[in-house]
């Protein structure tokens, strides 16, 4: 079970920034915008992922400052779904999400 919640943490990751790319392309602007707005959220979840969240992050968050910071990384993939229209699949994600990271801090991943 806890090797496949390392699983499901990885994909979340990954959900995360998908998220925030199809809210992008789902803006009504047009297409060169929208390949803007979507590869934009990418690229600044990605950054802010590498600066906070990683393993590897160069500036290591701890206690209330690293929940918060996930919050608001994840909230934003749950953000960009409600945004682009898919409200029943951001539910489901942000269930997963809780599921998830509730398990990781229990099983101290």
């Amino acid at each position: 079970m806890k090797t496949a919640n390392l699983g499901v943490l990885f994909l979340i990751e990954l959900a995360a920034l998908a998220a925030v790319a199809y809210w992008g392309f789902t803006r009504d602007v047009a297409t060169p915008l929208a390949w803007l707005l979507a590869l934009g959220a990418v690229a600044v979840m990605v950054t802010l992922w590498a600066l906070f969240g990683s393993q590897k992050a160069s500036y290591k968050t701890r206690g209330a400052v690293r929940v918060a910071f996930e919050v608001v990384w994840f909230g934003a993939g749950a953000a960009g779904l409600v945004l682009a229209g898919a409200i029943g699949w951001a539910v489901v994600y942000a269930a997963v999400c809780v599921v998830s990271k509730t398990l990781a801090v229990i099983w101290h991943q």
